[in-house]
């Protein structure tokens, strides 16, 4: 039996905890700046269609009244590595989903806790307990049936789908419910006449090969409820292949000292991700995007790996003094491919010692105080709004 551990309105429920008067009230967890959209939407907002991804004027136009919150993600962060720590009181076979999801494979350790019923139980209230946050776990045989299970219970309350229930569940389900299934695929199942999994799940295989491909086959199992994919915990997960980030900007931008700011940015927030994970990489990407959309992607490969922000920043402004800009920039991102795990060797000369003790001395400060507590000085002054954002 699988458990799957959803955090309800995580963001928001945090700053709540930290604020109660907040509670009951239609709260937004957002971004700061101009640009910036719903991260997360409480379930009294969500009643007036605020829901994460929507622009802020959409989400005031809706809700007049709405609580905006600025995100503090080092927050967010830092209570979802508690709450994964704590669910390996129940199972070691624990697959970390996103920030505020987990899957659980209960099936060998549930008798310990009385139990699947007894298991879902215990970690909703230890959660309650030690974290004061509301969640909600949905139970099946598999993956799929756990989270669909979940997403029939929200918020804060548990549901149960044992093997033998799981054909009459799927039945009448919405075939938009289905994982993966957005907007676009919905409406071309529509156009078909499909609109439950029992009748996806009854349409001739060679059929949806046809109409959609390999997805098809896929389509059809999951409308039966079948999920073959295993709870896969992080020691036996596949290592990455890249890790980046990238930003929006507040307004476009052509001035490229103006950029450079953001390319510290980036490169810093990179190289900490990198850090954590245990990787070096070796070839710095660069992406742009234009204020008419177009996007691309510019590339260069170092002479060794690395995982240090500096460095990183040092070739992604390369590339970038290196490209006429045509158009004002909209975005920009930074990301290191060609990783590799568990690289580290003992940097030979001091100077690059002291550095590599200095990023870990700023991990450490940064994860218990937040983001850019202590980093490169135009980095936090830029961030304070103290020096222009061109000079660097």
């Amino acid at each position: 039996m699988i458990i799957h551990v959803d955090m309800d309105a995580f963001f928001v429920e945090v700053e709540r905890r930290e604020d109660p008067a907040l509670r009951g009230r239609p709260v937004a967890v957002c971004g700061r700046g101009k640009r910036t959209v719903v991260s997360s939407a409480s379930y009294e907002a969500r009643r007036y269609g605020v829901k994460a991804g929507m622009p802020l004027r959409e989400a005031k136009r809706l809700c007049p009244h709405l609580i905006l919150i600025p995100a503090r993600f080092s927050r967010y962060v830092e209570a979802s590595r508690g709450i994964m720590a704590l669910l390996y009181e129940f199972t070691p076979m624990i697959e970390p989903y996103s920030i505020d999801e987990a899957f659980l494979d209960v099936t060998g350790s549930s008798s310990l806790f009385g139990g699947v019923e007894g298991t879902a139980k215990a970690i909703k209230e230890r959660i309650r307990e030690v974290f004061e946050l509301p969640c909600t776990v949905g139970v099946g045989p598999n993956k799929l049936v756990a989270k669909l299970a979940g997403s029939m219970a929200k918020p804060d309350g548990l549901k149960i789908v044992p093997p033998e229930e799981v054909a009459r569940m799927m039945e009448a389900l919405p075939v938009g419910e289905l994982w993966g299934v957005g907007e676009k695929m919905a409406a071309s199942l529509e156009a078909m006449g499909i609109r439950s999994c029992g009748q996806l799940s009854k349409l001739p295989p060679s059929l949806l090969r046809r109409r959609f491909g390999i997805w098809g086959e896929a389509l059809r199992k999951m409308a039966q409820g079948v999920d073959e994919t295993p709870v896969v915990p992080f020691w036996e997960a596949r290592p990455s292949k890249s890790m980046g980030h990238s930003l929006t900007l507040d307004e476009d931008i052509s001035d490229k000292g103006r950029l450079r700011w953001y390319l510290l940015l980036l490169s810093e927030q990179v190289g900490r991700r990198l850090r954590e994970g245990g990787y070096r990489g070796r070839t710095v990407v660069l992406t742009i995007r234009y204020r008419d959309f177009q996007t691309f992607s510019r590339r260069m490969t170092l002479q060794g790996e690395t995982n240090m922000g500096k460095e990183i920043y040092e070739a992604a402004w390369e590339i970038l003094e290196g490209i006429r800009l045509r158009e004002k920039v909209r975005l920009l991102g930074v990301s290191v491919t060609n990783l590799v795990k568990d690289s580290f060797q003992l940097p030979l000369f001091p100077e690059e010692r002291h550095l590599e003790r200095l990023a870990s001395c700023c991990d450490q400060i940064n994860a218990k105080y937040g983001d850019f507590a202590l980093s490169w000085a135009p980095l936090v002054k830029g961030l304070r709004g103290e020096i222009p954002l061109e000079r660097l």
